[in-house]
C-alpha cells in the first residue's frame, strides 16, 4: 500500500463550498468507478475553511500517470474534472494547470 496526501483550495465563497460538497455526498458512479479501476484503495478529503487536503491509498498498480491517462480517456472523468474545477483554484506556488498539489510528508511518529 502507498499512501499520497494531496492539497487544492476551493474558491471562497460559501455557496460554492456547500454546492462542492453537496457533490461530494453522492459522487457519480462513474467517477467512482475510474477511482477504484486507478488502483485507488481509500480515499478521504478534508476540509479546513477553503483549503482541501486529499488522503489516497493505493495498491501497487497505482501511478500517478496511469490515472492521468485513464481520465483524459474518460469524457465522464473530464465533464466531472471542469465541472468542480467551478469551485476549486490552485493553491499558492502551483504550477500552472495543476489542481491538486502532491504534498511532501515532513514527520511522522
Amino acid at each position: 500500500m502507498n499512501r499520497y496526501c494531496l492539497a487544492i483550495d476551493l474558491k471562497d465563497d460559501p455557496q460554492l463550498i456547500a454546492e462542492y460538497e453537496k457533490y461530494h455526498e453522492a459522487i457519480w458512479p462513474e467517477i467512482h468507478k475510474s477511482i477504484v479501476e486507478s488502483g485507488i484503495t481509500h480515499m478521504e478529503i478534508w476540509r479546513c475553511f477553503n483549503r482541501m487536503f486529499m488522503i489516497m491509498e493505493t495498491d501497487n498498480s497505482f501511478t500517478f500517470d496511469k490515472k492521468g491517462a485513464m481520465d483524459a480517456g474518460n469524457p465522464t472523468v473530464q465533464e466531472w474534472e471542469n465541472l468542480m474545477w467551478k469551485y476549486q483554484q490552485a493553491i499558492p506556488g502551483s504550477k500552472l494547470g495543476e489542481k491538486w498539489v502532491l504534498m511532501n510528508k515532513i514527520f511522522e511518529i
